[in-house]
């Protein structure tokens, strides 16, 4: 029986007319190297796994991919640029154009929108963690796509708030910075972290105090 395709897989099977769609061998080893490189990293990973999980002999890889690397973009890239960026940006725009009393209702709003994303697409997230430090190609295309959109929505926000006199007086770009940080480490500890055996994770106790954390660091 054939395996479930992942939802951003299955989203690349709906590339536009424009765009050559994947054969049933190109979806097979991209699954395959999606799950080696999300397990293993992209460094430790070998076309010869690859090959193995996805039931082709490795001659097929390089028939279709030049390199380890061409696999690995030929993931990312089209993930980066028709999943991730609208989805994130799509769910950005909800929360960031909505209206907020306050700074941290706004930041609850992010984390809850970005634990619902993470909880969707955490194979295709950790290859993005993993690889993304060491790869200047897909750092360019993530601030192209997403990180450029999104800071300039967060900018009015924090304006705003600092207006409103609620806020600390500093760069809207540091304000960004710092809040982005330690929410980033809350997020990331829930995901790998608070599923431990050995690690007791209150995770409504530790959304808050991350909350609080960056209210009183941001306090004018």
């Amino acid at each position: 029986m054939q395996e479930p395709v992942d939802q951003w897989l299955q989203e690349l099977l709906k590339l536009d007319g424009e765009e050559q769609k994947m054969t049933e061998k190109q979806l097979k080893i991209v699954q395959a190297a999606s799950e080696v490189f999300a397990q293993k990293g992209f460094a430790a990973a070998s076309t010869s796994e690859i090959a193995t999980r996805a039931g082709v002999a490795e001659g097929t890889i390089f028939r279709h991919y030049k390199t380890k690397k061409d696999l690995l973009l030929s993931i990312v890239a089209p993930v980066m640029a028709k999943l991730v960026a609208p989805f994130v940006l799509r769910d950005f725009n909800k929360v960031l154009d909505s209206s907020y009393d306050s700074f941290d209702q706004l930041l609850r709003a992010i984390i809850e929108n970005r634990i619902a994303f993470l909880e969707r697409h955490m194979q295709v997230f950790k290859i993005f963690v993993q690889e993304i430090p060491f790869h200047p190609d897909l750092q360019e295309q993530f601030q192209k796509l997403i990180l450029n959109k999104v800071m300039e929505k967060m900018n009015v926000n924090i304006v705003k708030f600092q207006q409103s006199g609620t806020l600390v007086d500093w760069s809207p770009n540091t304000v960004i910075r710092l809040t982005a940080s330690a929410v980033m480490g809350y997020v990331l500890s829930r995901t790998f972290v608070s599923g431990r055996a050995d690690t007791a994770w209150d995770d409504e106790k530790e959304r808050e105090a991350t909350i609080a954390f960056i209210m009183k660091g941001l306090a004018p």
